[in-house]
């Protein structure tokens, strides 16, 4: 009803809507002609929303979506079911290495923990969901890791959950390119089993 209608928010949503285009980045002048706002209201518009990371400016003055948007997507059902295939999967890898493993989504120039198992141990890689860094190619979503290993392993084959990779890392001291590769392998192959066998 028009009583429960409030201005700023409703203008605030019509420069997110702005942003569903196939453009990435976006001046001020754009969004005023996409939305219809003077540039002073989209200033003013676009401070809130930066602080809350709904959108993000660059050096260039460009403007782009931040991460939250992405990370309120990724509440629906798929994230969900995620969790419930990939999760246990997690626990059983650290369970039997003693050492971290994540699983990573990558995004254009950008990887973020989405799920982890850390293992009890003092010396370990400690990584946390929504911890993102920044990737220099899409075929390698490894932070630094000075002292440590990181091993990763494209988790591919699921439309619903593309750029995914599945993890292993800790102290170079204990883990071993080698074992790291073995102990993924494994992993994947019994997530294979499981889809296989699912009704």
């Amino acid at each position: 009803m028009a009583q429960d209608r409030v201005e700023a928010v409703e203008r605030a949503l019509t420069v997110l809507e702005a942003f569903d285009s196939s453009q990435e980045h976006f001046t001020l002048a754009d969004l005023a002609q996409a939305t219809g706002f003077y540039k002073s209201t989209l200033l003013r518009l676009l401070g809130s929303l930066e602080r809350h990371d709904y959108v993000q400016r660059g050096g260039d003055g460009r403007w782009r979506l931040g991460g939250t948007p992405s990370r309120l997507a990724r509440r629906h059902a798929p994230s969900r079911q995620l969790a419930t295939r990939i999760q246990p999967l997690l626990d059983r890898l650290t369970a039997e290495t003693g050492e971290t493993a994540a699983l990573l989504e990558m995004q254009p120039g950008i990887a973020e923990c989405r799920l982890v198992a850390l293992p009890d141990a003092d010396l370990r890689h400690d990584l946390r969901p929504g911890q993102c860094w920044e990737i220099g190619t899409t075929e390698d979503p490894r932070p630094p890791l000075p002292g440590g290993t990181m091993e990763c392993r494209a988790l591919g084959g699921d439309p619903d959950f593309p750029s995914l990779w599945l993890t292993l890392s800790g102290p170079a001291s204990r883990l071993t390119p080698q074992r790291a590769c073995r102990a993924l392998e494994r992993a994947l192959a019994r997530l294979h089993e499981t889809e296989e066998t699912a009704p």
